[in-house]
């Protein structure tokens, strides 16, 4: 069997570069349905994109790599291909864009927006040896048992990372990548919980409260903190989790809008009868304190605070420094840093430069995006710049 472009890959990246690559395409996939990470995320909903999204909200070694894919096909492209579907969606805080009803619904989309340029999808199909003759690729594929040979003349990589092996991942598109002669940078888990050896925020377990976090590099992201009986997850974390390094702290700024010095001056004249305690639970939950009790004298009434201790109490609840003993690592990951080297790849078409008609599209590349929408953003994005240098 001969296509004109093999996909390898059937999530976000992958069904979207089918729609886009002029027809005579096969997409192949080992799972049994198509897009499964577009139906667990956003808790089912789908964070299909950001109206913010812009280069800067995304890491790589090359950090200007993403600005040719993002600025032709856009939020804004993406939005009116949902909107034309008739997907009702929703926006949250800080731009980022849901389904109302189902992520199945992005997911519906992209295999009708393939059906209706006659693209092929195989699922639960195997991807073997894969080579080029000089003229063609051939892949060795299984399929319900029956293994056969598809040549194509473009090849598309769109496998992701090694985030959530439970799901299939398996960092293949890495492989694929050195076979070829292309550099892989150094890949880790991001968008990742924290975790600490000795549980020690076992006890705040559900406790949630805003927070700014800095990494030792001062990225800073201001968002929900949670702890969890492993760590610490959340927003703020997640997104810290992407700077971080092994064996550095976060700083912890607790409730970083509530003016914690102009508050206990203000209740050491009016209220000064009250606990510290009580004045500061109006914006840190009361558990919260307990435990922080161990280690910053909370004792007292606000009236008896004298102008040094309430700098020093103000001080240790916005600089509040932890050391991570690691993350969840891929097993929980939304996307996997790092990825095939943005050096190797056409910014224009995401093409390597080593191999004519070979393709890198989405997470399997060296560009991460924030939490909100933004990965799937650059799903899209990539996979309309390789789509559409193939149907030229």
């Amino acid at each position: 069997m001969h296509v004109n472009t093999l996909i390898l890959g059937a999530g976000a990246a992958g069904l979207h570069c089918a729609a886009n690559a002029g027809g005579d395409v096969l997409v192949v996939d080992h799972a049994k349905a198509a897009g499964e990470k577009i139906r667990i995320s956003g808790g089912g909903r789908c964070n299909f994109t950001n109206t913010g999204t812009t280069h800067a909200n995304f890491i790589s070694a090359n950090p200007h790599f993403a600005k040719s894919a993002l600025a032709r096909y856009t939020q804004w492209d993406f939005i009116d291909l949902v909107d034309r579907h008739g997907i009702a969606w929703h926006e949250k805080t800080l731009g980022q864009l849901f389904c109302d009803v189902s992520a199945k619904d992005i997911i519906a989309m992209l295999l009708a927006e393939m059906d209706a340029v006659g693209a092929q999808l195989w699922l639960k199909t195997e991807i073997g040896n894969i080579r080029h003759d000089g003229s063609v690729f051939h892949v060795a594929l299984k399929r319900d048992g029956t293994a056969q040979i598809v040549t194509a003349d473009n090849l598309v990589v769109a496998l992701g990372g090694k985030s959530i092996p439970k799901m299939g991942a398996t960092g293949l598109a890495y492989d694929i990548a050195r076979q070829f002669g292309l550099k892989v940078t150094d890949t880790r888990a991001a968008l990742v919980p924290f975790t600490f050896s000795d549980e020690k925020f076992k006890p705040l377990a559900g406790t949630a409260i805003p927070a700014r976090l800095t990494t030792s590099d001062g990225t800073a992201f201001e968002e929900a903190l949670l702890f969890t009986h492993r760590g610490l997850s959340g927003p703020a974390v997640l997104q810290s989790s992407s700077y971080w390094r092994d064996g550095e702290d976060v700083n912890i700024a607790l409730a970083p809008n509530f003016d914690i010095d102009a508050a206990l001056k203000s209740h050491r004249t009016t209220d000064g009868r009250k606990a510290v305690t009580t004045i500061l639970s109006t914006h840190i939950p009361a558990r919260l304190l307990d435990f922080l009790a161990d280690d910053i004298d909370l004792s007292g009434n606000v009236g008896d605070l004298s102008d040094a201790r309430i700098g020093d109490l103000t001080s240790a609840l916005r600089r509040w420094a932890l050391k991570p003993s690691g993350t969840e690592g891929y097993r929980t990951a939304e996307v996997t840093l790092g990825g095939v080297d943005t050096n190797d790849l056409s910014s224009k078409t995401m093409e390597a430069k080593a191999q004519k008609g070979l393709y890198f599209i989405g997470e399997a590349v060296d560009v991460t995006g924030w939490l909100g929408g933004y990965n799937f953003q650059w799903a899209w994005s990539s996979a309309v710049a390789a789509g559409a240098a193939i149907s030229r």
